[in-house]
C-alpha cells in the first residue's frame, strides 16, 4: 500500500481461518491501521487483493462488508441516540429483521453490561461504556469476520475481562476475530496466533510456542522480550 514514495504495507500475507482470533502487533507507524482499513474495504490497496470469506472486498464490496463487524480505535456514534436507538439503527443498515435486532441487542447489552444504559443518549456515557456499546453493535448483525482496533481501550479490569470472554467464546463459535492491540499481555492471553508487522512488512506469524520455537525466544519467555526482539532486530537489518 503506498501513500505517493511511502510504502505503508509491503507484501503483508495472511490467511485467517475460520474462528481463529488473531492477534496483529506492532510498534507505533508500523502499518497496523493501514492494514485494517484494506481489510474493512476503507482503503483499497495500490496492490494486491482483500479476500473476506472468499470474496474479493473491492470487486463485491456489498457481499464482503456484510460479513464483517468492525470496531475502529475510536468509535464513531450518533450521540443524540440512546444506546438501544443506535443497535437499531445499525440493525437497519444490515438488513436484521426488527424482532431479531431487537432479541441480539438485548442480549448483548445482557453481556456486555449495557441494559442500565439502553436509554440513555450516547452523549452522556462514559469512554468504556461507549466501547462495549460499538463491539455489541458491531455483533449485531452475527458477522463471520470482527475486526477490533485496540478493544481493551477506556475499560476497567472487570468490563476488560467481560469483552475478552465475549470475543473468545465468538471464536469459539466459529467466527475469525482480528484483533490488533498494543496491550501484549492481552494478545499473549487470547491469541491463538499472533502477527507482528515492523515497518510496513509482516516479521513474525505464528502461536506464542511456535514464534519461541522459531529461535525467537525461550520457554519461559513473555511475549514482549520475543515482539521487542524482533522488532529491533528487523530495525536494525533495514536500517
Amino acid at each position: 500500500m503506498r501513500f505517493g514514495d511511502l510504502l505503508a504495507v509491503d507484501g503483508v500475507e495472511l490467511m485467517i481461518p475460520q474462528g481463529e482470533l488473531f492477534a496483529f502487533l506492532g510498534p507505533n507507524g508500523a502499518g497496523k491501521t493501514t492494514t485494517i482499513r484494506n481489510l474493512t474495504g476503507l482503503l483499497k490497496p495500490t496492490s494486491g487483493c482483500v479476500r473476506i470469506c472468499g470474496i474479493d472486498m473491492f470487486e463485491r464490496p456489498t457481499e464482503a462488508k456484510a460479513r464483517v463487524g468492525y470496531v475502529p480505535d475510536v468509535p464513531v456514534f450518533y450521540e443524540k441516540l440512546t444506546a438501544m436507538e443506535f443497535m437499531h439503527f445499525i440493525g437497519d443498515l444490515f438488513d436484521v429483521p426488527e424482532e431479531r435486532a431487537a432479541e441480539a441487542g438485548g442480549e448483548l447489552f445482557e453481556t456486555l453490561h449495557l441494559v442500565e444504559y439502553a436509554n440513555q443518549q450516547i452523549e452522556t456515557l462514559s469512554h468504556g461504556t461507549k466501547q462495549r456499546l460499538a463491539i455489541a453493535s458491531a455483533l449485531l448483525h452475527e458477522p463471520e469476520v470482527m475486526v477490533i482496533d485496540e478493544p481493551m481501550i477506556g475499560l476497567d479490569p472487570l468490563h476488560a475481562r467481560t469483552v475478552k470472554e465475549q470475543l473468545m467464546a465468538c471464536a469459539d463459535r466459529g467466527m475469525t476475530v482480528f484483533m490488533s492491540t498494543h496491550l501484549l499481555n492481552i494478545a499473549e492471553e487470547m491469541a491463538d496466533r499472533i502477527g507482528i508487522i515492523n515497518r510496513g512488512k509482516l516479521i513474525a506469524v505464528g502461536a506464542l510456542e511456535d514464534l519461541k520455537a522459531g529461535g525467537n525466544g525461550e520457554a519461559g519467555d513473555a511475549l514482549e522480550k520475543i515482539f521487542l526482539d524482533l522488532v529491533a532486530e528487523d530495525s536494525s537489518s533495514t536500517g
